[in-house]
């Protein structure tokens, strides 16, 4: 049975989310943390025991290094992936996440992926691995995760396959729900198929919010 979820990059407040998780079939919500190479709001990083006690589940993402095609910096460097994988670790305690939890590198360009980007997260994903509190995944296109579970395989995947829908009558409160696998990637734990839609709040604490929608294999991607 596959959940709903959804990502913003601005946190939109204890009361919006308590109202989400009452009120639609949210299960989980992606968790920026920060500051990372790419990404330095730190809005998330103290509401992750309120979030628990809502019923949240999470998809923990750190924004690393990238292609000098996307936004942020651009080290990718085997010595920047150990240095980033043990930064990711150490915010992950930070926020809170127990001990076993997976969290989600980011790589934003699709297409597969090139030496540089595969050698810094290869070796991010081993110092994550080698700081023995977490487990790594990535967050990357579908047209990305076949070249890098090539190298790493068994890395839990966050795969984004842009097919919308746009808002409709239906959602809120029921937001779709597909097996990850529909992304094209087929051992997906989770799949963004939709970017950037304005979601009406109909009775909620703000009249819309502007969010990426998500379905996961599990209600919790950050325990799958």
């Amino acid at each position: 049975m596959p959940f709903a979820g959804f990502d913003s990059l601005h946190y939109p407040g204890d009361a919006v989310m308590g109202w989400l998780k009452a009120n639609t079939n949210l299960s989980f919500v992606g968790f920026y943390l920060a500051p990372a190479p790419s990404q330095g709001d730190r809005e998330w990083m103290t509401h992750r025991g309120a979030l628990a006690s809502q019923g949240w589940g999470f998809s923990p993402v750190y924004l690393g290094q990238q292609e000098v095609t996307a936004p942020g910096q651009h080290i990718l460097t085997v010595r920047q992936g150990s240095i980033d994988g043990g930064d990711a670790s150490q915010l992950m305690q930070t926020a809170g996440f127990p001990s076993n939890s997976v969290v989600y590198l980011d790589c934003e360009t699709g297409g597969p992926a090139s030496f540089a980007v595969t050698s810094y997260v290869e070796a991010w994903i081993d110092a994550v691995t080698a700081a023995g509190f977490y487990r790594p995944g990535i967050y990357c296109s579908h047209s990305t995760a076949p070249s890098l579970l090539a190298v790493r395989p068994g890395t839990a995947v966050w795969s984004f396959k842009l097919t919308g829908p746009a808002p409709g009558p239906s959602y809120p409160p029921n937001f779709p729900v597909n097996a990850p696998s529909g992304c094209g990637v087929a051992s997906a734990t989770v799949w963004q198929y939709a970017q950037n839609l304005t979601v009406p709040l109909s009775g909620g604490p703000v009249a819309s919010l502007k969010v990426d929608l998500d379905c996961a294999s599990v209600a919790d991607p950050s325990n799958p």
